[in-house]
């Protein structure tokens, strides 16, 4: 599990409550902050928009788009690098084919696709079209649901807006009652409350993360393409593994370094 995000909405609901019953009020005052009316306008409003924004398939996936940012990638790009210095290892010493049977013990199914197209003698140029089209439309699928919540951030306060402006409507409809006032101003603007709570709460951080992990994904996948290519180029290992280590940070790569003298060791 990424404790991280578990961490980030707990602390979120921690800073809010802490902020409601440090007033005059104290814990009572949580009250205040509850009115359906308002979570079904701003809640229930935004929602529906997102809905008529999307098609109904993309829109079911946004949903489940949630969990994803509570589960720890396994995507480790370190390890991937090592892999794909075996694998040029493997083919330095008995040629390409041999990769077929190294290719049976891989995991990860865009490497494997990679490695067979390496063994079948494809062209290196189309090797890599066939790779970048596949990353393509991983990408084009994950900021689909991305989108999804980017957009709810978006209507969010928006229709917390609308539930403000419905609420100064009806309390401008009673101002011959000065004692609605107050609570009237107080209903009108706790949807503003909501909706800036579901953006800046929920679906910009749900957005961002999902965000942070496609582009993680998405380099893993490029250090792949690069790697296959160089070992179908018949580069040396070393070379491969300097070329390959550019995409990582120089604190990624004093770890490379330090785990490769250890094994050495």
């Amino acid at each position: 599990m990424d404790i991280a995000s578990l961490v980030g909405f707990i602390l979120g609901v921690g800073m809010f409550v802490f902020g409601v019953i440090t007033g005059d009020e104290g814990v009572a005052a949580l009250g205040n902050f509850f009115h359906l009316p308002s979570i079904l306008i701003t809640i229930g409003g935004s929602l529906a928009g997102v809905l008529a924004s999307h098609k109904l398939e993309d829109a079911i996936k946004g949903f489940q788009g949630f969990t994803k940012i509570f589960k720890e990638t396994k995507t480790d790009v370190g390890e991937v690098i090592k892999n794909i210095i075996d694998l040029s290892n493997i083919a330095r010493k008995e040629g390409l084919l041999a990769l077929e049977e190294a290719a049976n013990g891989i995991e990860d199914e865009f490497l494997k696709k990679g490695v067979m197209l390496v063994v079948d003698g494809t062209d290196p140029e189309l090797v890599r079209g066939i790779l970048e089209t596949d990353l393509t439309c991983i990408e084009t699928r994950h900021k689909k649901v991305i989108g999804f919540w980017q957009k709810w951030a978006e209507l969010g306060p928006a229709w917390g807006m609308i539930g403000t402006l419905i609420g100064l409507i009806n309390m401008l409809k009673t101002m011959s009652d000065p004692s609605t006032v107050g609570p009237n101003m107080a209903t009108a603007l706790i949807t503003t409350l909501y909706g800036s709570l579901l953006a800046n709460w929920m679906c910009t951080p749900v957005a961002n993360k999902l965000s942070v992990n496609n582009d993680m994904e998405i380099m893993v996948k490029e250090v792949t393409v690069e790697g296959l290519l160089s070992i179908q180029a018949g580069e040396n290992p070393r070379v491969i593994e300097e070329k390959l280590k550019s995409f990582l940070s120089p604190k990624m790569r004093e770890s490379m370094a330090e785990e490769r003298a250890g094994g050495e060791l």
